[in-house]
């Protein structure tokens, strides 16, 4: 690692203390990473990377390689913190605001041997960019430096724009010039980061958007009509077209990345819907990605809602019927279409007994994986100022939370499949 960065972190180590006292009081900061030397690089790498990173681009079908990513997990809350109360003037300042350590090569390498084949990297591409879109230097370094330590470690890394601060309601503005706006910062920013990883090779993923692709300010699920909802799903299908069509045009080895379609709001049953449109792609080698937070009294809901109960158990003959309804929606609209699978989030996000957490989680991942899915869990730290307390790999220890939810998942990973 360069000499500069490293006193660049540790500045921004000294100045976000205050920040950081205030959002994860109950965990101790980590110290920047120490620097390192460069390793030797050879015809297969990318020029002046600091890991070495391949440039391959195997002859597999996009079905091939979801299966060969294995159990994922997210890299959350760290690249995608973003609010304007950070104030930040560095990058780290964002990465620790909302209760992640600094990453280092050990954290990933930590994920690595814990058994997980894949990590998806959510980014706030917006934090620190210039007034035209311009992507913050500084920024596309350290995303770039943890997809060299993810990918490094044998992992497949995918690389997304996340919430990104919301801006993506820019869409829905009846206003043309604010919608339009949205689109150019969209495409802006897939033309910056095509053109950063364009010679990496293909265990580097690029993912459309993350929940946000679905305007209910538009069309209401629970009772808009048919023209909304086609309003609705078009604005979706014309921005996942954008995204195939801009990564294809950047050239590199993005002519033929394998590429994640987020679905309608990435809910199961409206991507299913068929007015939900797979974008056309010249070089065939889509997955679709949706979410699963099923049911979401039990695995969010800390109280009674008028829209849902909260539920504090998991695992009644309905919930497996649920869950294999639910995974069987996608067999048959993509994965048997020829379509691959990714769940680009799924698992518990508030706080609940050891066994609950583990009893659920390993039946969803069990349903995903062995219908030839690739399961990507979400994983964030401790952090009350949010509401958080719950995570499955602990970044301050290195490890996975509970030995026996890591042993299960294992088991998964070796199991029979679709």
């Amino acid at each position: 690692m360069k000499k500069l960065r490293i006193l660049a972190y540790i500045l921004a180590f000294a100045l976000m203390i205050s920040v950081f006292a205030a959002c994860a009081s109950d965990t101790d900061v980590e110290a920047p990473p120490a620097d390192t030397d460069g390793q030797e690089l050879d015809g297969d790498v990318i020029p002046d990377a600091e890991v070495s990173v391949s440039r391959e681009m195997r002859d597999i079908t996009t079905m091939e390689l979801v299966r060969d990513m294995g159990l994922g997990i997210n890299l959350g809350n760290t690249l995608e913190a973003t609010g304007s109360w950070i104030r930040g003037t560095m990058v780290m300042q964002f990465e620790i605001a909302w209760g992640s350590p600094i990453i280092t090569e050990e954290i990933i390498a930590g994920y690595a041997d814990a058994g997980f084949g894949t990590m998806r990297i959510p980014v706030a591409w917006s934090n620190l960019m210039a007034d035209d879109y311009t992507i913050s230097d500084e920024l596309m370094e350290r995303v770039t430096e943890v997809v060299d330590w993810v990918l490094s470690n044998g992992m497949y890394a995918i690389v997304n724009i996340h919430w990104d601060g919301g801006w993506w309601d820019g869409f829905a503005a009846d206003e043309a010039d604010e919608s339009a706006e949205a689109m150019l910062r969209f495409t802006r920013f897939w033309q910056q980061i095509s053109e950063n990883f364009k010679d990496y090779g293909d265990k580097l993923l690029f993912e459309s958007a993350n929940e946000e692709l679905g305007w209910h300010s538009i069309w209401n699920p629970w009772g808009g009509s048919a023209e909304e909802k086609a309003v609705s799903y078009e604005i979706v299908n014309r921005i996942n077209q954008t995204f195939v069509d801009t990564v294809r045009a950047s050239g590199g080895n993005n002519a033929a990345r394998h590429l994640l379609i987020a679905g309608y709001h990435t809910n199961i049953d409206w991507t299913c819907d068929a007015m939900f449109i797979m974008p056309t792609d010249p070089a065939g080698r889509l997955a679709i990605k949706v979410h699963y937070y099923e049911p979401f009294g039990f695995t969010h809901l800390e109280k009674d809602e008028s829209w849902a109960k909260a539920r504090f158990d998991w695992g009644t003959e309905e919930d497996y019927r649920q869950l294999n309804r639910e995974m069987d929606k996608m067999v048959t609209s993509f994965h048997d279409k020829g379509i691959p699978v990714v769940i680009g989030e799924y698992g518990m996000a508030k706080e609940a007994s050891e066994e609950e957490i583990r009893n659920y989680t390993l039946a969803v991942t069990e349903a995903m994986f062995t219908r030839g899915f690739a399961p990507v869990l979400w994983c964030v730290q401790r952090n009350a100022g949010r509401g958080e307390m719950l995570f499955y790999f602990d970044r301050y220890a290195i490890e996975v939370v509970d030995p026996e939810l890591e042993a299960g998942l294992k088991e998964i990973a070796q199991m029979e499949r679709r």
